[in-house]
């Protein structure tokens, strides 16, 4: 059994929909960054950055204890080494595949989320450099996706961990200010995950659990405002 610590974002979404995916069994444990809860002393045994998503692997047993991995990236790694699934063993198509995992981790998932941040959640609309900024950075990466995808249905030819990367920061496009139908090859492939059973049951995962619309000042200090502490 695999316990997922979860909140309905991008990156728990990734994993989801990689379990859904493989059939295995794992429970839920929500998260919810908004209050904090990310910060707690038991959360942050196995998840020292504070974040979501982690999982904690009973199955695999390290010293005695079961197996805990952090960072939505590594999670999908591992989930793919241990089920032998969605990573192919022929060379030039794994690293193809873990080129755009990376791709996504440090690229299409920050400046998308720098998109969220700053165009969804600042009050201070003054700030269009940084909005304007992010909009035309995540346009970028659309069409870098967009010609990745001109002649293969998925990212790195079969369906893998990459695919699964990269959707769920394109379900938002509209917060992000992007037009899919800019990017024809980019929306096929969108529309084409979107109408796979797993994913629609891993989205489903977040319909019970209730995430506030709107975000109150506390919580977006808990988010956005935290600094080093001293261990």
């Amino acid at each position: 059994m695999i316990d997922l610590y979860y909140w309905p974002t991008p990156n728990g979404h990734k994993i989801t929909i990689f379990l859904e995916e493989c059939g295995l069994p794992y429970k839920v444990i929500p998260v919810n960054i908004t209050k904090g809860e990310q910060f707690s002393e038991e959360f942050l045994r196995f998840s020292p950055n504070n974040r979501i998503p982690a999982i904690v692997d009973h199955d695999a047993v390290v010293t005695n204890k079961p197996l805990s991995i952090f960072e939505s990236g590594a999670i999908l790694l591992y989930l793919a080494e241990k089920t032998g699934k969605f990573l192919s063993q022929d060379l030039q198509v794994r690293f193809t595949t873990l080129q755009w995992l990376f791709w996504q981790v440090a690229g299409l998932g920050p400046m998308a989320g720098q998109n969220h941040h700053f165009s969804q959640f600042v009050e201070q609309k003054t700030l269009t450099y940084a909005i304007d900024r992010y909009v035309r950075e995540t346009s970028r990466l659309y069409g870098v996706l967009n010609k990745q995808l001109a002649n293969q249905e998925f990212i790195a030819g079969n369906y893998s961990i990459a695919d699964m990367a990269c959707y769920p920061w394109i379900v938002p496009h509209e917060k992000q200010q992007q037009n899919l139908d800019d990017f024809p090859h980019l929306k096929q492939w969108f529309l084409r995950i979107q109408a796979r059973p797993a994913v629609q049951r891993a989205y489903d995962q977040a319909k019970g659990i209730k995430v506030d619309q709107v975000l109150t000042e506390e919580a977006k200090k808990i988010l956005y405002n935290q600094a080093a502490k001293n261990l």
